[in-house]
């Protein structure tokens, strides 16, 4: 990718327009942070609700004091270890930054995305002392995408968004979020498990991350649906996936599986992704995107294992497949 069309990105999120960008976990849709109107018009192009905070993306050696009020030890030391990386942490903004970036909460999600083109447009854009606002580039609750081409797939043509094509996201799922907003008080909370685990970041502060509770701060990413492609998904454990197929083929449903441990042959659309939580993490989404495409009725995917190293996995296949209880036994007494 040429320095020009960096330079014209960046201009255009100075201008207040949309550029959809290439990060380590997922394509984002960023607009300039400090632009109440600029950040309206990602949850317009989103259709996301208002109160649903955005994560702002900074630029390598961020002046972190001109975002956050507050920023303790804790805080220096996890950038110091993860940035560039897919850490997100949530601390207490200061007030000249605009609340459309927090849904009206006093805190801002920041993080340092390690993709390259992310770090040059970042490192551009009002000559690195800017801020993107940057959710992933797909409708809101829908599958996240991690091409340039999912971005174009999902806003068509005449939706007025540069896209910046950096190939495929290496990690595959959006970063880990820990608010340190409330340290003193609740701890490290993580509030969506990702690549950097609570076991890495514990090595470094010394504290491992708790559970979020009903007062933690809404975050991006966290709402029960989500990630969801237009079929319904449902998780399945290994074992019972040879007679489940059985019984869906005879009830002549379209089913399509998404599967890692070796499996016969069968008649319907398969996708085998990696047996290791990362490369399974990098194919998931692009797996759910495909077999959405084969217009199959149901979504059947074999369920990962349960350890910590599937942890961020197994979130965003619990939200893909949120509201699609009792679905598969619906489709077997029709």
């Amino acid at each position: 990718m040429t320095e020009q069309v960096i330079l014209d990105a960046a201009a255009t999120l100075a201008a207040g327009g949309l550029v959809a960008f290439p990060t380590e976990t997922v394509y984002g849709l960023g607009a300039d942070a400090e632009n109440p109107a600029a950040v309206a018009s990602i949850y317009a192009a989103k259709g996301r609700p208002n109160d649903h905070p955005v994560i702002v993306h900074v630029a390598p050696g961020a002046d972190l004091d001109y975002w956050v009020s507050d920023i303790p030890a804790e805080a220096r030391q996890l950038v110091a270890a993860f940035w560039p990386g897919p850490l997100t942490l949530i601390l207490k903004r200061h007030a000249h930054i605009p609340d459309a970036v927090s849904g009206g909460q006093d805190t801002v999600g920041l993080r340092c995305p390690s993709h390259p083109v992310a770090m040059a447009l970042l490192s551009a854009f009002k000559g690195g002392k800017g801020g993107v606002a940057a959710p992933s580039a797909n409708k809101f609750g829908n599958v996240s995408p991690t091409t340039a081409q999912h971005v174009r797939d999902e806003f068509g043509p005449d939706a007025g968004i540069a896209v910046l094509d950096g190939g495929s996201s290496q990690v595959g799922i959006e970063s880990t979020i820990l608010d340190l907003s409330r340290l003193a008080t609740h701890g490290p909370v993580l509030l969506r498990p990702g690549h950097i685990s609570a076991a890495q970041i514990a090595a470094v502060i010394g504290a491992m991350p708790v559970a979020p509770d009903a007062s933690a701060p809404r975050a991006s990413g966290t709402l029960e649906s989500h990630y969801a492609p237009k079929a319904p998904v449902a998780l399945v454990a290994t074992a019972q996936l040879d007679a489940l197929l059985n019984a869906l083929a005879g009830k002549g449903r379209r089913v399509a599986l998404i599967h890692y441990s070796p499996l016969l042959t069968r008649a319907c659309a398969t996708h085998v992704l990696p047996e290791d939580p990362a490369g399974y993490a990098h194919g998931i989404y692009a797996a759910l995107r495909a077999m959405d495409r084969t217009q199959a009725e149901l979504i059947l995917v074999e369920a990962p294992p349960q350890d910590d190293n599937w942890l961020g996995v197994n979130d965003r296949l619990r939200r893909a497949a949120h509201g699609s209880a009792g679905i598969v036994e619906r489709f077997l007494q029709a």
